[in-house]
Formats: C-alpha cells, sequence, structure tokens
C-alpha cells in the first residue's frame, strides 16, 4: 500500500454556497493543501528551502479532476487523505480521498511535476525529472 497521510479541516459557514453546501472549488484548495502537507509529513524540505538549496520551486498542477460523491456543510470534519498512485519521469499522480468518518465525500486525482525556473527566463517553470531522493521520501 502506499505511503498515505493526513490533512483535517473543519468546514466554514463561509466555506458554503447559499444552500449550505460546501463550495466546490474549497475542495481544490483543501486537496492543493493536502499536496503540500503530503510532502512536508513524507520528510521533502519546504519549497521555499529547496528553491534556495536546488532550486526546486515547487509542484505545479497539470491536470486535475475531482468526483463529488456527497455533501458536506459548515461544523463538519474533513480528513484528506493523500497518496501517489503514480511516479512518472517528469510527473506524478497524486490521488485525494477526502472523508467524513467513514463517508468518502469526495476524490480528487491531480498530476503534477517538479518544476526549476529557466535558466535564461526567470519568469518561465520548467519541468525536471522527479528527484529520486523526494521519490524514495514519499514511496
Amino acid at each position: 500500500m502506499p505511503r498515505t497521510t493526513t490533512y483535517s479541516v473543519t468546514v466554514q459557514f463561509g466555506d458554503c454556497d447559499p444552500g449550505g453546501i460546501v463550495f466546490f472549488p474549497n475542495f481544490c484548495r483543501w486537496m492543493d493543501a493536502a499536496s503540500l502537507t503530503f510532502f512536508m509529513q513524507c520528510g521533502v524540505k519546504p519549497w521555499r528551502i529547496l528553491e534556495n538549496e536546488r532550486g526546486i520551486v515547487g509542484t505545479p498542477l497539470l491536470e486535475i479532476n475531482t468526483k463529488f460523491h456527497k455533501t458536506a456543510t459548515y461544523g463538519d470534519t474533513l480528513t484528506v487523505h493523500t497518496h501517489i498512485e503514480e511516479w512518472r519521469r517528469v510527473a506524478f499522480t497524486q490521488v485525494h480521498r477526502v472523508m467524513r468518518g467513514d463517508d468518502l465525500i469526495c476524490e480528487g486525482r491531480d498530476v503534477r511535476a517538479f518544476v526549476k525556473r529557466d535558466e535564461h527566463d526567470r519568469e518561465r517553470l520548467r519541468a525536471i525529472p522527479v528527484p529520486e531522493d523526494i521519490q524514495a521520501l514519499c514511496s
């Protein structure tokens, strides 16, 4: 079984639409936070430190897919369970299962890549091969 980490959030009133249901972009926000938390819980240094030490800026999204199963509302405590489903040469697929207790609320998959700044144009980011040491920490 792949290494899985958790990130918890308590849904606030402001996270919901007028009907009291969590507004869907908030799930993306929480899964993005869970992605960073995954790396931190696996022992990867924060991106700002990796950028200073190795030039790695982070892991921006290339693709995202979310499937909703149940609704959530304010006061709910949600736990995002995150793992790496697949490692590729320059990208990886991360899976996030958002749970309320034993209930699956939604499931998200995202494809991300490790990036550095382009040496000729610092405004551009370039994908790099997945660092082996980071992959080892997260496997």
